[in-house]
Protein backbone atom coordinates (compact mmCIF):
# COMPACT_ATOMS: atom_id res chain seq x y z
CA UNK A 1 0.00 0.00 0.00
CA UNK A 2 1.14 3.52 -0.65
CA UNK A 3 2.07 5.60 2.39
CA UNK A 4 1.03 9.18 3.09
CA UNK A 5 1.35 11.71 5.86
CA UNK A 6 -1.31 13.16 8.10
CA UNK A 7 -4.40 11.71 9.75
CA UNK A 8 -7.54 11.10 7.74
CA UNK A 9 -10.95 12.07 9.08
CA UNK A 10 -13.30 9.39 7.75
CA UNK A 11 -16.51 11.06 8.94
CA UNK A 12 -16.21 14.77 8.07
CA UNK A 13 -15.03 16.64 5.00
CA UNK A 14 -13.99 20.26 5.66
CA UNK A 15 -14.10 20.99 1.93
CA UNK A 16 -17.93 20.78 1.87
CA UNK A 17 -20.38 23.26 3.36
CA UNK A 18 -22.21 20.50 5.25
CA UNK A 19 -19.08 18.83 6.60
CA UNK A 20 -20.34 15.55 5.09
CA UNK A 21 -18.41 14.03 2.15
CA UNK A 22 -20.27 14.50 -1.12
CA UNK A 23 -20.26 10.76 -1.85
CA UNK A 24 -21.86 9.96 1.49
CA UNK A 25 -24.42 12.78 1.10
CA UNK A 26 -25.34 11.48 -2.35
CA UNK A 27 -25.79 7.95 -0.98
CA UNK A 28 -28.03 9.17 1.86
CA UNK A 29 -30.15 11.07 -0.68
CA UNK A 30 -30.53 7.99 -2.85
CA UNK A 31 -31.43 5.81 0.13
CA UNK A 32 -34.06 8.33 1.24
CA UNK A 33 -35.75 8.08 -2.16
CA UNK A 34 -35.46 4.28 -2.05
CA UNK A 35 -37.20 4.28 1.34
CA UNK A 36 -40.26 5.86 -0.24
CA UNK A 37 -40.11 3.39 -3.14
CA UNK A 38 -40.02 0.33 -0.89
CA UNK A 39 -42.58 1.94 1.43
CA UNK A 40 -45.04 2.08 -1.46
CA UNK A 41 -44.43 -1.59 -2.38
CA UNK A 42 -44.74 -2.82 1.20
CA UNK A 43 -47.88 -0.74 1.79
CA UNK A 44 -49.47 -2.16 -1.37
CA UNK A 45 -48.85 -5.71 -0.18
CA UNK A 46 -50.21 -5.01 3.31
CA UNK A 47 -53.35 -3.35 1.95
CA UNK A 48 -54.02 -6.39 -0.21
CA UNK A 49 -53.47 -8.76 2.72
CA UNK A 50 -55.97 -6.81 4.84
CA UNK A 51 -58.56 -7.12 2.07
CA UNK A 52 -57.81 -10.39 0.21
CA UNK A 53 -59.77 -11.27 -2.88
CA UNK A 54 -62.22 -14.23 -2.80
CA UNK A 55 -60.48 -17.52 -3.52
CA UNK A 56 -57.02 -16.10 -2.85
CA UNK A 57 -54.38 -18.72 -1.87
CA UNK A 58 -53.34 -18.91 1.77
CA UNK A 59 -49.77 -17.64 2.27
CA UNK A 60 -49.20 -20.27 5.00
CA UNK A 61 -49.67 -22.97 2.38
CA UNK A 62 -47.15 -21.34 0.07
CA UNK A 63 -44.41 -19.79 2.19
CA UNK A 64 -41.51 -21.78 3.64
CA UNK A 65 -40.69 -19.92 6.84
CA UNK A 66 -37.68 -22.17 7.56
CA UNK A 67 -35.92 -21.35 4.28
CA UNK A 68 -36.72 -17.65 4.55
CA UNK A 69 -35.49 -17.51 8.15
CA UNK A 70 -32.21 -19.09 7.07
CA UNK A 71 -31.71 -16.63 4.21
CA UNK A 72 -32.57 -13.74 6.57
CA UNK A 73 -29.90 -14.89 9.02
CA UNK A 74 -27.36 -15.12 6.17
CA UNK A 75 -28.17 -11.59 5.02
CA UNK A 76 -27.80 -10.23 8.56
CA UNK A 77 -24.39 -11.90 8.85
CA UNK A 78 -23.38 -10.22 5.60
CA UNK A 79 -24.07 -6.86 7.26
CA UNK A 80 -21.63 -7.78 10.01
CA UNK A 81 -18.94 -8.63 7.45
CA UNK A 82 -19.62 -5.37 5.59
CA UNK A 83 -19.12 -3.43 8.84
CA UNK A 84 -15.83 -5.27 9.40
CA UNK A 85 -14.73 -4.34 5.87
CA UNK A 86 -15.38 -0.64 6.56
CA UNK A 87 -13.47 -0.81 9.86
CA UNK A 88 -10.57 -2.63 8.20
CA UNK A 89 -10.07 -0.08 5.41
CA UNK A 90 -10.33 2.81 7.88
CA UNK A 91 -7.38 1.24 9.71
CA UNK A 92 -5.51 0.64 6.47
CA UNK A 93 -5.81 -3.16 6.73
CA UNK A 94 -6.33 -3.96 3.06
CA UNK A 95 -6.04 -7.74 3.41
CA UNK A 96 -8.75 -7.88 6.09
CA UNK A 97 -10.99 -5.62 4.00
CA UNK A 98 -10.68 -7.94 1.01
CA UNK A 99 -11.57 -11.05 3.01
CA UNK A 100 -14.54 -9.27 4.59
CA UNK A 101 -15.81 -8.13 1.20
CA UNK A 102 -15.40 -11.63 -0.25
CA UNK A 103 -17.39 -13.06 2.66
CA UNK A 104 -20.10 -10.44 2.14
CA UNK A 105 -20.26 -11.38 -1.56
CA UNK A 106 -20.52 -15.06 -0.59
CA UNK A 107 -23.36 -14.43 1.86
CA UNK A 108 -25.18 -12.20 -0.64
CA UNK A 109 -24.92 -14.95 -3.26
CA UNK A 110 -26.35 -17.50 -0.80
CA UNK A 111 -29.31 -15.19 -0.16
CA UNK A 112 -29.93 -14.82 -3.90
CA UNK A 113 -29.67 -18.59 -4.34
CA UNK A 114 -32.29 -19.14 -1.64
CA UNK A 115 -34.55 -16.61 -3.32
CA UNK A 116 -34.17 -18.28 -6.72
CA UNK A 117 -34.98 -21.66 -5.15
CA UNK A 118 -38.01 -20.18 -3.37
CA UNK A 119 -39.33 -18.52 -6.54
CA UNK A 120 -38.88 -21.73 -8.52
CA UNK A 121 -40.82 -23.72 -5.90
CA UNK A 122 -43.64 -21.15 -5.79
CA UNK A 123 -44.01 -21.05 -9.58
CA UNK A 124 -43.48 -24.69 -10.59
CA UNK A 125 -44.83 -26.58 -7.58
CA UNK A 126 -47.30 -24.28 -5.83
CA UNK A 127 -48.47 -22.62 -9.07
CA UNK A 128 -48.31 -19.04 -7.82
CA UNK A 129 -47.10 -16.61 -10.47
CA UNK A 130 -46.98 -12.86 -10.81
CA UNK A 131 -50.11 -12.87 -13.02
CA UNK A 132 -52.51 -15.49 -11.61
CA UNK A 133 -53.20 -13.87 -8.21
CA UNK A 134 -52.86 -10.58 -6.39
CA UNK A 135 -50.73 -12.30 -3.75
CA UNK A 136 -48.30 -13.37 -6.45
CA UNK A 137 -48.30 -9.91 -8.01
CA UNK A 138 -47.50 -8.04 -4.82
CA UNK A 139 -45.15 -10.72 -3.46
CA UNK A 140 -42.98 -11.17 -6.57
CA UNK A 141 -42.87 -7.42 -7.25
CA UNK A 142 -41.75 -6.61 -3.71
CA UNK A 143 -39.29 -9.44 -3.09
CA UNK A 144 -38.05 -9.40 -6.68
CA UNK A 145 -37.24 -5.69 -6.42
CA UNK A 146 -35.34 -6.32 -3.20
CA UNK A 147 -33.50 -9.24 -4.80
CA UNK A 148 -32.47 -6.92 -7.64
CA UNK A 149 -31.03 -4.51 -5.08
CA UNK A 150 -29.06 -7.36 -3.50
CA UNK A 151 -27.74 -8.44 -6.92
CA UNK A 152 -26.65 -4.86 -7.67
CA UNK A 153 -24.95 -4.73 -4.28
CA UNK A 154 -23.10 -8.00 -4.93
CA UNK A 155 -21.90 -6.67 -8.31
CA UNK A 156 -20.79 -3.41 -6.68
CA UNK A 157 -18.86 -5.39 -4.04
CA UNK A 158 -17.13 -7.38 -6.78
CA UNK A 159 -16.05 -4.16 -8.47
CA UNK A 160 -14.84 -2.78 -5.12
CA UNK A 161 -12.86 -5.94 -4.41
CA UNK A 162 -11.18 -5.95 -7.83
CA UNK A 163 -10.50 -2.22 -7.55
CA UNK A 164 -8.48 -2.86 -4.38
CA UNK A 165 -5.83 -4.49 -6.63
CA UNK A 166 -5.52 -1.35 -8.78
CA UNK A 167 -1.84 -0.45 -9.30
CA UNK A 168 -0.45 3.11 -9.31
CA UNK A 169 -1.41 5.18 -12.33
CA UNK A 170 2.02 4.81 -13.93
CA UNK A 171 1.61 1.02 -14.01
CA UNK A 172 -1.76 0.96 -15.72
CA UNK A 173 -1.83 -0.29 -19.31
CA UNK A 174 -3.92 -2.42 -21.63
CA UNK A 175 -2.76 -5.62 -19.89
CA UNK A 176 -3.86 -4.26 -16.52
CA UNK A 177 -7.33 -3.43 -17.87
CA UNK A 178 -7.77 -6.84 -19.50
CA UNK A 179 -6.56 -8.59 -16.34
CA UNK A 180 -8.98 -6.71 -14.10
CA UNK A 181 -11.85 -7.37 -16.52
CA UNK A 182 -11.00 -11.08 -16.50
CA UNK A 183 -10.89 -10.98 -12.69
CA UNK A 184 -14.43 -9.56 -12.58
CA UNK A 185 -15.68 -12.15 -15.08
CA UNK A 186 -14.07 -14.98 -13.09
CA UNK A 187 -15.73 -13.88 -9.84
CA UNK A 188 -19.17 -13.44 -11.44
CA UNK A 189 -18.83 -16.75 -13.25
CA UNK A 190 -17.79 -18.50 -10.05
CA UNK A 191 -20.76 -17.07 -8.16
CA UNK A 192 -23.27 -18.07 -10.85
CA UNK A 193 -21.83 -21.56 -11.26
CA UNK A 194 -21.75 -22.07 -7.48
CA UNK A 195 -25.39 -20.98 -7.17
CA UNK A 196 -26.58 -23.33 -9.92
CA UNK A 197 -24.41 -26.17 -8.58
CA UNK A 198 -25.97 -25.86 -5.12
CA UNK A 199 -29.49 -25.56 -6.56
CA UNK A 200 -28.82 -28.65 -8.68
CA UNK A 201 -27.64 -30.55 -5.60
CA UNK A 202 -30.75 -29.56 -3.65
CA UNK A 203 -32.98 -30.62 -6.56
CA UNK A 204 -31.16 -33.95 -6.89
CA UNK A 205 -31.53 -34.76 -3.21
CA UNK A 206 -35.15 -33.56 -3.19
CA UNK A 207 -36.09 -35.83 -6.08
CA UNK A 208 -34.33 -38.90 -4.63
CA UNK A 209 -31.30 -38.80 -6.91
CA UNK A 210 -27.82 -40.04 -6.01
CA UNK A 211 -24.56 -38.14 -5.56
CA UNK A 212 -23.04 -40.14 -8.39
CA UNK A 213 -25.82 -39.05 -10.72
CA UNK A 214 -25.40 -35.45 -9.58
CA UNK A 215 -21.66 -35.34 -10.28
CA UNK A 216 -22.16 -37.12 -13.59
CA UNK A 217 -24.86 -34.70 -14.74
CA UNK A 218 -23.10 -31.58 -13.50
CA UNK A 219 -19.46 -32.44 -14.25
CA UNK A 220 -18.96 -29.59 -16.74
CA UNK A 221 -20.50 -27.06 -14.34
CA UNK A 222 -18.34 -28.21 -11.44
CA UNK A 223 -15.22 -28.17 -13.61
CA UNK A 224 -16.04 -24.61 -14.65
CA UNK A 225 -16.51 -23.66 -10.99
CA UNK A 226 -13.07 -25.06 -10.10
CA UNK A 227 -11.59 -23.14 -13.03
CA UNK A 228 -13.19 -19.87 -11.91
CA UNK A 229 -11.90 -20.37 -8.36
CA UNK A 230 -8.39 -21.05 -9.67
CA UNK A 231 -8.57 -17.93 -11.86
CA UNK A 232 -9.70 -15.79 -8.89
CA UNK A 233 -6.78 -17.07 -6.80
CA UNK A 234 -4.39 -16.31 -9.66
CA UNK A 235 -5.64 -12.74 -10.12
CA UNK A 236 -5.61 -12.10 -6.35
CA UNK A 237 -1.92 -12.96 -5.89
CA UNK A 238 0.21 -10.09 -4.45
CA UNK A 239 1.69 -7.79 -7.08
CA UNK A 240 3.31 -5.06 -4.97
CA UNK A 241 2.11 -1.53 -4.36
CA UNK A 242 -1.56 -0.77 -5.05
CA UNK A 243 -3.44 2.51 -5.30
CA UNK A 244 -6.06 1.68 -2.67
CA UNK A 245 -5.75 2.48 1.04
CA UNK A 246 -7.54 4.27 3.89
CA UNK A 247 -8.00 7.33 1.69
CA UNK A 248 -10.57 5.24 -0.21
CA UNK A 249 -12.51 4.47 2.98
CA UNK A 250 -15.35 6.80 1.94
CA UNK A 251 -16.02 4.56 -1.08
CA UNK A 252 -16.27 1.46 1.10
CA UNK A 253 -18.42 3.38 3.62
CA UNK A 254 -20.84 4.38 0.86
CA UNK A 255 -21.07 0.74 -0.20
CA UNK A 256 -21.66 -0.18 3.44
CA UNK A 257 -24.53 2.30 3.74
CA UNK A 258 -26.21 0.75 0.70
CA UNK A 259 -25.72 -2.81 1.96
CA UNK A 260 -27.01 -2.06 5.46
CA UNK A 261 -30.04 -0.34 3.94
CA UNK A 262 -30.82 -3.41 1.83
CA UNK A 263 -30.57 -5.59 4.95
CA UNK A 264 -32.86 -3.31 6.97
CA UNK A 265 -35.43 -3.30 4.16
CA UNK A 266 -35.38 -7.10 4.14
CA UNK A 267 -36.04 -7.21 7.88
CA UNK A 268 -39.15 -5.09 7.28
CA UNK A 269 -40.20 -7.30 4.34
CA UNK A 270 -39.59 -10.49 6.31
CA UNK A 271 -41.72 -9.17 9.16
CA UNK A 272 -44.53 -7.71 7.04
CA UNK A 273 -44.78 -10.42 4.38
CA UNK A 274 -43.81 -13.62 6.22
CA UNK A 275 -43.99 -13.32 10.00
CA UNK A 276 -47.34 -11.51 10.12
CA UNK A 277 -48.96 -14.51 8.44
CA UNK A 278 -48.00 -16.70 11.42
CA UNK A 279 -49.14 -14.36 14.20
Amino acid sequence: MSSHAGPIDHHHDPSTSTGIPNKKLLMWTFLASDCMFFGALISTHLIYRLHPMPGAPSPKEIFSIELTSFSTFILLMSSLMMALAVTAIQKGNLKSMRWSILTTIFFGAIFLGCQVYEFEEFILIKKMTITNSMLGTTFFTLTGTHGTHVAIGVFWLILMYVRSFQPPEASRNAGWFIGHLAHIVAIIGGILLAMFAVLGLVHTLHTGGTMGGYFGGHFAMLAGLVGCIAACIFFARPRGVVNFDERNAIDVESMGLYWHFVDIVWIVIFTAVYLLEYL
